[in-house]
C-alpha cells in the first residue's frame, strides 16, 4: 500500500478542536439570543446597552478568533510533526 493510500489514524474530534468551535461558536449564539441583551439597562457612558453590549462582542470576537487561529495553527504543527516522524 502506498503512502498516499494510507488512512490517518489520528482522530478527527480532539478536545482542541472542540475548543476552537466553542470559540467560533460562542459570538453567533450571544448574538443570536437578542432576548438577553434588548434593554435599555444598564447604560455606560450614556449609551443603553444593547448597543454597547453589541460593540463589546465585536472586541470578544476578535480575540475568540485569534485565540482559534493560533489553537489551529499548533494543531496543525503537531500533527505534521507526528506524520513526519511516523515516517522515518
Amino acid at each position: 500500500m502506498s503512502q498516499a493510500s494510507e488512512v490517518s489514524r489520528e482522530p478527527v474530534v480532539t478536545p482542541v478542536r472542540v475548543v476552537i468551535g466553542l470559540c467560533l461558536v460562542a459570538p453567533f449564539v450571544a448574538m443570536l439570543w437578542v432576548g438577553s441583551y434588548a434593554k435599555k439597562d444598564p447604560a455606560f457612558i450614556g449609551i443603553p446597552f444593547f448597543y454597547w453590549y453589541q460593540m463589546l462582542w465585536v472586541l470578544i470576537s476578535t480575540v475568540l478568533t485569534m485565540a482559534a487561529y493560533q489553537l489551529w495553527r499548533r494543531d496543525q504543527r503537531a500533527r505534521a510533526s507526528r506524520k513526519g516522524g511516523e515516517q522515518r
